[in-house]
């Protein structure tokens, strides 16, 4: 029975629920003399319904989704009217008016508002607020509270902490929370100012797009676009189209793709992008990573790196440049490519580099050398070239061939005069040789050589210290006539049209001349006779052709000293002074 009366009385207690409305009325339309006395007391009655609501039903009122129709909220007017004859569902509002949607604010001094409709046209001094982050202000606002668009016009202003865009017209979609301009924008941070014909700002992610007619002006550098994404937080810029960067100090970047932060100065460049410094220097590459502050770029992947002022080209697969000490070089199928009016040189090696040493230019390559232009060849395991004197260097086992010469020794010094070569230096175990048929070879040893060129073409060889010679003189008709040797302190051996026309010895020289029959071909070479014709660079794709390090042929397969006469062979003994040549 006690159960039963329970269950009874909860049945009248919720029969007998006062109305809310009831409990709440609103106050009679005759005490109300004015628009916001109106909108207060319609205020008040809005919040003791939602009150009372809470307290009957406290369920979870679910949250508004983004694409739920909200309603704009009129909070506040000094007066309002209607023109029943025009326009009867508009609002006519000033003075200090203000709107809510959800959680954004709009201010103005006059507005038209189309309740039915849900939107709102505000003019003069219209301000809107979203969160406490986000400002924009203008002089004519249309928005639709259905959509959440707005359109800002005139003096337009967004302000995103300490970011400002200002504008003619703003497009701002609340939902999407994004601005648009198209009518020419700028934006400016702490760092950068930027503007173009075509704009998007982001304020959650602080992120922008600009489109056309893009420029980007910081206190170091210029940037110009096509199209331009940039973060406000972090000052990074990603380069979406072709772009251009100039520095204060003339260094240029030129990129269509990758990004720039112009807080730190450094990038990361793709597509082929080009860094031009101040001296004419451009670093090309597929990956280009550039950090301006320190003056240093990394190149990755089809590396080219251009000096206009040397006409120097690098070639690789990974580049460094250091613009601060003007110094770059390449690796990985590494080239050299020197231009001049008269030839094109082409290097190779593990590493090649180039740099401007005080006023003069220098470059250098290191191990397994390689180089080919079409007037000199050579190989060697490392080499250097200054402006200074225009000397190359040559190292380790180097080999060099001009026309048909061939000129080895411990150290090998080519003197260039107006971008030509004027004259080889063979230091230490020099040894030149000139093939004269498929057997025999014309060759000259001595502690050093000195090989002349002129118009391309070897015409006189000098040699100092123990100077020997071994060559095949031969007739006006090209009969061989036999084969001379000789032994002196020094030697000079003149040739034209590329044949031995004489060679002079000094004095306390000796000499012999071995008729054809008595000449073994074991006996037809000198001391450390090596024809490397084989490794010889035939061009500049076989500058790249890898050649191990005892590859040497050699027509007899060892070594054989001549220039004494062997015991039980006759000889023509030769008096010192002239011999004769051809």
């Amino acid at each position: 029975m006690l159960l039963g009366a329970l269950c009874l009385f909860l049945h009248w207690s919720l029969a007998n629920q006062p109305d809310p409305h009831a409990m709440f009325p609103t106050p009679p339309p005759a005490t109300l003399q004015t628009p916001g006395q109106l909108l207060k007391a319609k205020q008040e009655s809005d919040d003791a319904f939602n009150a009372q609501q809470q307290a009957l039903h406290p369920a979870h009122i679910p949250h508004i989704g983004k694409n739920s129709k909200s309603v704009i909220f009129l909070e506040n007017a000094e007066t309002m009217s209607y023109d029943t004859a025009f326009s009867p569902d508009v609002q006519v509002l000033r003075g200090n008016v203000r709107f809510r949607q959800d959680h954004t604010y709009m201010y103005c001094d006059s507005a038209y508002f189309y309740e039915k409709a849900n939107s709102l046209d505000a003019f003069s001094n219209v301000k809107m607020v979203q969160g406490d982050t986000l400002y924009i202000y203008g002089d004519v606002l249309f928005y639709d509270g259905n959509t959440q668009k707005a359109r800002m016009k005139y003096n337009v202003r967004m302000e995103n902490r300490k970011t400002v865009l200002t504008t003619d017209t703003l497009l701002f979609d609340r939902i999407e929370n994004v601005g648009y301009y198209d009518t020419g924008g700028k934006i400016v941070d702490e760092t950068n100012v930027l503007t173009s014909l075509i704009g998007q700002y982001y304020p959650a992610t602080k992120t922008a797009l600009f489109k056309t007619a893009v420029k980007l002006v910081n206190p170091n550098f210029v940037l110009r676009s096509d199209t331009l994404r940039y973060n406000t937080a972090t000052g990074i810029a990603n380069i979406v189209g072709p772009s251009t960067i100039i520095h204060k100090n003339k260094t240029t970047i030129y990129s269509s793709k990758g990004w720039y932060d112009t807080k730190s100065d450094k990038s990361q460049l793709l597509d082929r992008s080009v860094v031009v410094n101040p001296n004419g220097r451009r670093l090309t590459g597929d990956t280009i990573y550039y950090d301006k502050k320190a003056g240093i770029g990394n190149a990755y992947h089809n590396v080219v790196m251009k000096d206009t002022a040397q006409k120097i080209d690098l070639y690789g697969n990974y580049g460094y440049y250091d613009e601060n000490k003007d110094y770059g070089y390449v690796t990985k199928s590494a080239k050299l490519v020197q231009y001049s009016p008269e030839d094109t040189l082409y290097m190779h090696a593990d590493t090649l580099s180039t740099q401007k040493d005080s006023i003069y230019n220098t470059a250098r390559g290191y191990h397994n050398v390689r180089f080919f232009r079409s007037d000199l060849q050579g190989k060697c395991d490392s080499l250097f070239y200054s402006e200074r004197d225009s000397v190359t260097r040559m190292y380790g086992a180097p080999v060099v061939w001009s026309d048909e010469q061939q000129m080895t020794g411990e150290e090998i010094h080519a003197f260039t005069k107006n971008n030509e070569i004027d004259h080889i230096h063979v230091i230490r175990s020099a040894f030149a040789i000139q093939q004269s048929d498929s057997i025999r070879f014309n060759q000259l040893s001595g502690k050093e050589l000195t090989a002349y060129i002129r118009n391309r073409e070897v015409y006189r060889i000098d040699v100092k210290g123990n100077a020997e010679s071994l060559y095949f003189p031969r007739d006006k008709d090209s009969t061989l006539i036999g084969m001379n040797t000789t032994q002196s302190s020094k030697l000079t051996m003149y040739i034209k049209d590329k044949k031995i026309d004489k060679i002079i010895l000094t004095p306390q020289s000796n000499g012999t001349l071995y008729p054809p029959d008595k000449t073994n071909h074991d006996q037809m070479f000198l001391k450390n006779y090596t024809w490397q014709e084989e490794i010889r660079p035939k061009d500049q794709d076989d500058i790249f052709r890898v050649v191990p390090k005892d590859k040497f042929v050699n027509a007899t397969g060892h070594h054989k000293q001549v220039g004494i006469k062997p015991s039980g062979e006759t000889g023509k003994q030769n008096k010192p002074g002239q011999q004769k040549g051809n």
